[in-house]
């Protein structure tokens, strides 16, 4: 058995995922998802010169002395509201009363603001058909107006291959009229447990027996990272049954394949054998804690589809999971970054590392008195999976680290990120 170092495996691993063939979908479906295309628009945004402001449109050149004490006055020849096209042009000595978001009347190159007008003063923007308003003060040529192009040219790439699409990119899309989009698709990911000892969750626990909470925790971890989940449900520790399973996953056209258990030192060697029957194998120990146990490998089948085969216990899964398994599925959806967000925080409890594996400690992060602070989230087992659900945060102690001190200012990696 040989030892790999997190890195080492990570990066042999992804070596065998690329992006996914791209697919159109409806614009909405591509929230959280990244684009196989550029965005390019057909038309300017906004498309015409209009009002960003409620109040009149005017010639800059009419108002350039306008004073409180000296104000302009000019004729008022229409009214123009957002949807509408005025059928007047304004004209020297005039003016056109104008709501957001309308197009600018032509002859007009400023808009005044209802507060900077005899109308704001009077009566607080309310004083429609009025006969003439006064100017109250001298404002530059173009000021409230929202040009034609402004934001967006016709025939501008508005959005390149490769972004991650997001809501501000749904609205952008929105404003060019791109109905779909061609995105990566999104990874189909088998999920398989193992063992003799496992029950479903709706199963009595008899002796000898535990829940079946791997294939659950799996499917929820492939669901946040994008993918889609296929549950096999569990494959018993007989030639036959994780065969057929393992086929099965592979028929229901998986680009990755999760098995758990059945990978360590001391396990049966029948998912080994199967496994190294189905494919290509390598099995390790990697130096971290949890999760030394991994397997890693490509399955024949239809297609060649990479597997991880993740340790048995609950936590190792779940951080083998996120060290190893994510990152593929993110790569297989487009994306290129990985890291978690970091933030530094005060550890409240001495913590110690005396496997000399990298160690990923279980943390809960809390906002106090303009900072942070971190503390662990109690018993660090294995089996603890209750460590994992108290945590938002993941302490990474390295491998030559014995002591991390009570007071130390600490980087975390947030596994979520609170609503303080």
């Amino acid at each position: 058995m040989n030892y790999i170092s997190v890195e080492d495996a990570r990066a042999y691993i992804l070596k065998h995922f690329a992006p996914l063939e791209p697919e159109r979908v409806p614009m909405l479906e591509a929230l959280d998802r990244v684009l196989a295309e550029d965005v390019i628009s057909e038309l300017n945004v906004p498309p015409f010169n209009n009002s960003a402001m409620d109040g009149y449109a005017v010639r800059a050149a009419d108002i350039v002395h306008a004073a409180p004490d000296r104000p302009a006055a000019l004729r008022v020849i229409g009214d123009v509201a957002a949807g509408y096209v005025a059928t007047r042009a304004v004209e020297p000595g005039t003016a056109m009363r104008i709501m957001t978001g309308a197009p600018l009347p032509s002859g007009a190159d400023t808009v005044v603001r209802f507060e900077e007008t005899s109308e704001g003063v009077e009566t607080r923007g309310t004083g429609k058909d009025r006969d003439t308003v006064e100017i109250l003060k001298a404002v530059q040529r173009g000021d409230n107006v929202r040009a034609a192009g402004e934001d967006i040219h016709a025939g501008e790439v508005v959005l390149p291959r490769g972004t991650l699409v997001r809501p501000p990119e749904i609205g952008v899309m929105a404003s060019v009229g791109k109905k779909e989009v061609a995105v990566h698709r999104r990874p189909r990911v088998a999920i398989l447990a193992t063992g003799d000892e496992l029950v479903d969750i709706d199963e009595p626990i008899t002796p000898g027996k535990i829940r079946n909470s791997n294939e659950y925790g799996n499917a929820a971890a492939v669901v946040r990272a994008g993918g889609i989940p296929i549950r096999l449900g569990i494959a018993r520790d007989n030639i036959a049954d994780l065969t057929s399973k393992i086929r099965a996953g592979l028929d229901a056209g998986a680009d990755l394949f999760l098995t758990s258990a059945g990978v360590s030192v001391g396990d049966y060697d029948m998912v080994k054998d199967v496994l190294n029957a189905e494919g290509a194998m390598h099995f390790w120990q990697v130096n971290m804690k949890p999760g030394k146990p991994l397997a890693f490998g490509v399955l024949r089948g239809k297609k060649d589809v990479p597997l991880l085969g993740l340790p048995g216990n609950p936590v190792s899964a779940m951080m083998s999971f996120e060290i190893f398994a994510r990152p593929a599925i993110l790569t297989m959806l487009g994306k290129t970054r990985f890291e978690r967000p970091t933030v530094q925080a005060v550890l409240e409890e001495s913590v110690t590392n005396t496997a000399n594996r990298r160690n990923f400690i279980r943390v809960r992060v809390e906002k106090r008195d303009g900072g942070y602070v971190a503390r662990t989230t109690g018993e660090q087992g294995s089996g603890i999976l209750t460590s994992v659900s108290r945590a938002n945060g993941l302490l990474v102690i390295p491998e030559d680290v014995t002591l991390v001190r009570a007071g130390d200012r600490v980087d975390i990696q947030m596994l979520d990120w609170p609503e303080w």
